[in-house]
């Protein structure tokens, strides 16, 4: 263990790209200061517009009118260019003279207006690591310096705000649940640097997942309107021109696109926003099951008549579900009237609630239809970027299990990490400061610049004492 983590390489997700864009590299050769933007609190909750949800999509062909679409919404995506900077490989020159070369990038992505006092949505991928965020807008070719207001790396949504002199255009939120399969729909962003770019297509599938190996199920919009590097952060809009979805990433071996590419839903990407805006932070609410996709094949092995929805194979200790009246065994097949088929739509679903909502779930049990009210409690697992690591609180039977009296569970890793399997691990120091919970480790988080390498003891099931040390993103 005290060897593995001495050289990691970053992994990467085959045939998976995120749209950030063309960059520029410049080496530079005297050290800056890392300025690098950090999610900052917002203002006080406002209210985000969004369209009555009566609409129910254009299927046909026949009397689309895309130009009603594209007016309303291309004014309303920006050109999103972000400034980084990085130590640079050391060369022979800069070591005989002391000095230490970095390197600034400069990346170019979308954003999408929100509200018309400068609020815009776009991905954490293209504002990532930022020193410089500028943001152009279309329609007077106006540029302005905008502000981090949050970012989320696990569904890979940011908010950022710049301050204009006038009301600005902006996209209404649609309701993505209402999207169908079939349904014409455009992307709008800045592929390759090029602005104001306005593509067509369908929704060709829904709920689906890229299988990412940092384990958070995603539920995605899957489209074959071209989208291309650059586009990222862009709108994906309905032929009335309502946000249905924020463009992230294609599907493609080259790097390019070559016939799909996915959204970050509309109504997932609204509520993290509005997250932002009241709190500062993602509230994340959890249902609190272990479960799997029904088919023909384990159907049958389950004993069970249906096909369809998720089998509850476990509860998770006191959350929602155990508080409710599921049971191991039900077949949730829908909540609040969503069909259900496959976990990453259940999971995406939940993920446009916050802990305390209350859901319906429609569930099957000895093929009878039964409704449960289930509410929602908080998922305590926290996804931390800098350490590429989602914690959790101990429990009481898991302080019983690794006899200790505080620390923190490694659930998961993400990034470089994400090769290793930490599962069986607690962290009880940080820097030799003891930590009790997740609190104490985000404490000790802020006063800790990027680039700072941590030392991180560990305590594995068998009672072993490990440590290793590991530089912050």
């Amino acid at each position: 263990m005290k060897t593995i983590f001495k050289s990691l390489g970053m992994a990467i997700l085959g045939g998976v790209v995120v749209l950030g864009g063309y960059q520029l590299i410049q080496n530079r050769s005297t050290a800056i200061q890392d300025n690098s933007a950090v999610a900052k609190i917002a203002a006080p909750q406002s209210s985000l517009p969004v369209t009555p949800v009566s609409y129910t999509g254009n299927t046909s062909i026949a009397g689309v009118d895309f130009t009603e679409a594209a007016e309303k919404t291309v004014h309303s995506v920006v050109h999103v260019i972000n400034k980084t900077v990085a130590r640079a490989p050391m060369s022979l020159a800069d070591v005989w003279a002391g000095r230490v070369p970095y390197r600034e990038s400069i990346g170019t992505g979308s954003g999408v207006i929100i509200t018309p006092d400068g609020y815009i949505i776009t991905n954490n991928h293209v504002i990532k690591n930022s020193n410089h965020l500028q943001v152009t807008l279309n329609n007077n070719n106006k540029s302005y310096k905008a502000e981090l207001i949050g970012a989320d790396e696990e569904s890979d949504i940011a908010l950022i705000k710049i301050e204009a002199d006038e009301e600005l255009p902006f996209v209404p939120f649609g309701d993505s649940n209402s999207a169908k399969i079939g349904e014409w729909v455009l992307a709008v962003g800045n592929p390759f640097n090029l602005t104001s770019t306005v593509t067509a297509g369908i929704i060709s599938a829904k709920g689906r997942d890229l299988e990412t190996r940092d384990k958070n199920f995603q539920s995605f919009i899957q489209t074959d309107a071209a989208v291309n590097p650059g586009n990222s952060g862009g709108a994906l809009v309905n032929t009335r021109g309502e946000l249905i979805g924020i463009n992230t990433a294609i599907k493609s071996q080259t790097g390019s696109y070559i016939g799909y590419s996915f959204a970050v839903p509309s109504n997932n990407a609204r509520k993290i926003i509005e997250d932002f805006m009241e709190y500062g932070f993602v509230q994340k609410g959890m249902l609190g099951i272990k479960g799997t996709d029904l088919n023909g094949y384990n159907s049958k092995e389950l004993g069970l008549n249906s096909t369809d929805g998720i089998y509850v194979a476990d509860i998770v200790e006191d959350s929602g579900a155990e508080k409710s009246d599921l049971r191991k065994g039900d077949v949730i097949t829908a909540l609040d009237g969503v069909t259900i088929n496959k976990f990453v739509e259940l999971a995406g679903y939940i993920k446009t609630k916050n802990p305390g909502d209350v859901v319906i779930a429609e569930v099957v049990r000895n093929d009878q239809l039964i409704h449960i009210p289930i509410t929602l409690s908080k998922n305590n697992i926290i996804t931390i970027p800098q350490m590429e690591m989602e914690l959790r609180n101990l429990t009481k039977e898991e302080k019983k299990q690794f006899d200790v009296k505080k620390g923190v569970k490694i659930t998961g890793t993400i990034g470089k990490l994400a090769r290793y399997d930490l599962r069986n691990y607690i962290i009880t120091k940080v820097n030799e400061t003891e930590v009790a919970d997740i609190d104490d480790i985000q404490a000790i988080l802020r006063n800790i610049m990027p680039n700072e390498t941590l030392l991180i003891q560990m305590k594995n099931s068998n009672g072993e004492i490990e440590r290793f040390r590991y530089t912050v993103n």
